[in-house]
């Protein structure tokens, strides 16, 4: 339970931290010109990321498991 709590922590710290960069440096001004919604990429990018990671940290313990 505790590494999935990490884990999901971890997730979003990332993504908060994208988010801010991105309004600091005026990222997501130049893709709302380019009809790109920032919200909308930063949710795709947190899913895709959350499903790799997800599996990752399933399959890892399973693997620590059979090597030793």
């Amino acid at each position: 339970m505790k590494r999935v709590v990490l884990f999901l922590l971890t997730n979003i710290a990332v993504m908060v931290v994208l988010s801010i960069s991105a309004r600091i440096l005026g990222i997501d001004r130049f893709l709302t010109v380019n009809g790109l919604n920032m919200g909308m990429l930063l949710a795709f990018a947190a899913l895709i990321g959350f499903g790799g990671s997800f599996i990752s940290l399933m399959m890892s313990k399973t693997m620590a498991k059979w090597s030793t």
